[in-house]
């Protein structure tokens, strides 16, 4: 993560990205579509110990994709939407780009 104190704009899509390509992380963000869930709740359905799914869920938080907030001693997680939209606004800027113009000579 960069060091300074707020993370860059490169580095959240990356870490978005990078966060995607896991299928249990898939599943997780799936289920959370749906309603905010604790960590309980989310092991119980997908069929995996809590240490296995706490490492994904930090993948997942790390890169902004998840919030979590603590009542108890449980933990509950939803979606960070404003995160998928930057994600989507990135693929989205690609599409816009209709004409990619060809490669200048650059050595003789």
């Amino acid at each position: 993560m960069p060091t300074s104190s707020a993370p860059t704009i490169p580095y959240l899509i990356a870490a978005g990205f990078h966060a995607l390509s896991e299928p249990l992380r898939i599943s997780v963000l799936e289920l959370l579509r749906q309603r905010e869930l604790c960590v309980c709740e989310l092991c119980e359905v997908l069929g995996v110990s809590q240490s296995k799914l706490s490492f994904h869920l930090k993948t997942l938080k790390e890169a902004g994709l998840v919030n979590s907030r603590q009542e108890g001693r449980w933990i509950y997680y939803s979606l960070n939407l404003p995160q998928f939209s930057i994600l989507e606004k990135y693929l989205a800027d690609f599409t816009q780009n209709q004409v990619i113009s060809s490669a200048r000579p650059c050595c003789d």
